[in-house]
């Protein structure tokens, strides 16, 4: 057993592992840049250990610093929590390296995975489904015109080592396809230092499903039902719901198993997110994540599961607490996103915060590193909380979430809270019936 982890990460996932580890009377150690000496997870830790300046490239994704202050405080494992470094494979590596065990995926699977185009081959080869496209990448216009015409526009051109939809653009046809090719490769260039692009099939009203794994690295492997996170605002997920609302219990199952068979194959360990987009009753592979997810507490909620404490306990080299017949749906979890930032434009609006009180009551859980008189530094994300609501259906988990916002103060600097409040109001939000494009689409009409 672990006696001490220190986590890599801050603000609400920090917290979060914080207290999973607690619970299983592990010590834990917090990491902090100057700009966050006096964030929560710097007091709730065990110990705290400054590791840089505010800026990310002098603290948090510093690879010297965090294993310095592993072996400063004797620390033998490293949960990275999400962003940051939980997706390094140098740094996961450079952990193994020094002796410490990072609580997630081997480095050969994160890097794997984490290349677009490697990771559709490894998916096909798996047996998971994927969107129809290039085999590789693509960086000659007549190429591009070439596997365009076999699959039929519209089509997306996408950055191969990509996230957060930067490098990213659509060609609705041939005629638009020269100038989307040559933005994507330049944005992708200065956002990744890598201008590699390739070409998918662009689907015109699908939904965004992702299935939750598992997997103790022996082997052995399950799934937890899926979260639709289709309500997206420039690639970004705003508001996610398990189960998803328009996904049978036939196709839940299918594509669930076909998940969980093809990362057991590969001795995945630890949690994993392997989204699709969703169109007419088929699935198609995007990306698999391997990580734990922002929007992990939906589905803790409607299995009961930690699955913190499961990454801890694999990492450890023991055995998963459930199998596949122990993961039964209970009702209906959503969660939205809380961030520091003002309507409509959504910019960062950091500050202090003059007011905080979290809602309460059956069915409601607030994970925020907020408190009165903190102060959001600049330097960072501007998600601040994450509400998340569970009730015994969709419906119920609805009000439920109405009256939850009713009750959330946060004053002393704008929030996205208000949009909630109005999305709620919405006769698409009521019914599920809603695509990835449908909020972009009601923001240019609620807010122009």
């Amino acid at each position: 057993m672990f006696e001490k982890i220190l986590i890599a990460n801050r603000g609400e996932i920090a917290l979060r592992v914080i207290r999973a580890a607690r619970e299983m009377g592990i010590r834990t150690v917090a990491v902090h840049s100057t700009a966050d000496s006096d964030a929560m997870h710097v007091r709730m830790a065990d110990e705290a250990v400054c590791i840089g300046p505010p800026p990310s490239s002098a603290s948090y994704l510093s690879f010297p610093a965090i294993i310095s202050a592993c072996e400063i405080t004797g620390a033998q494992a490293i949960h990275p929590g999400y962003g940051f470094l939980s997706e390094n494979a140098a740094f996961v590596q450079a952990v193994e390296d020094h002796g410490i065990t990072f609580i997630g995926p081997t480095a050969e699977h994160i890097r794997i995975m984490g290349d677009k185009i490697t990771a559709k081959e490894t998916a096909k080869r798996l047996g998971i489904p994927v969107v129809p496209g290039s085999e590789g990448g693509v960086s000659s216009i007549a190429d591009a015109r070439r596997i365009c015409a076999e699959i039929g526009y519209p089509v997306i051109i996408k950055a191969t080592a990509g996230g957060g939809g930067r490098g990213m653009k659509v060609a609705r046809s041939e005629k638009e396809l020269e100038n989307a090719l040559s933005t994507a490769r330049s944005e992708a260039k200065a956002a990744f230092g890598n201008d590699e692009v390739y070409i998918e099939k662009y689907l015109t009203t699908p939904r965004h499903i992702e299935i939750q794994v598992f997997g103790d690295g022996k082997g052995k492997a399950v799934h937890l039902g899926e979260r639709d996170c289709s309500l997206q605002r420039r690639h970004q997920k705003v508001f996610e719901e398990a189960p998803g609302p328009a996904i049978s219990a036939e196709e839940r199952a299918h594509i669930g198993a076909v998940c969980a068979n093809a990362v057991a194959s590969i001795n995945y360990i630890g949690a994993g997110t392997i989204e699709f987009l969703y169109e007419n009753g088929e699935f198609y592979f995007i990306e698999m994540n391997t990580r734990l997810q922002v929007e992990h507490p939906v589905t803790e909620a409607i299995f009961g599961v930690d699955l913190v404490r499961e990454q801890i306990r694999v990492a450890e080299g023991l055995p998963m607490s459930f199998g596949q017949e122990d993961l039964v749906i209970n009702g209906h979890a959503i969660e939205v996103r809380i961030n520091a930032e003002k309507l409509p434009s959504f910019s960062p609006c950091p500050g202090r915060i003059t007011q905080y009180h979290a809602p309460g009551g059956l069915g409601v859980r607030m994970d925020s590193a907020l408190y009165d008189g903190y102060r959001i530094p600049p330097y960072y994300d501007s998600l601040i909380g994450k509400l998340i609501v569970h009730g015994r259906d969709r419906p119920e988990a609805l009000a439920r979430l109405a009256r939850a916002l009713s009750e959330l103060i946060v004053d002393g600097v704008d929030t996205t809270i208000p949009l909630f409040h109005r999305l709620l109001e919405e006769e698409a939000i009521k019914t599920g019936e809603y695509n990835i494009h449908w909020l972009e689409r009601w923001l240019e009409e609620a807010y122009s």
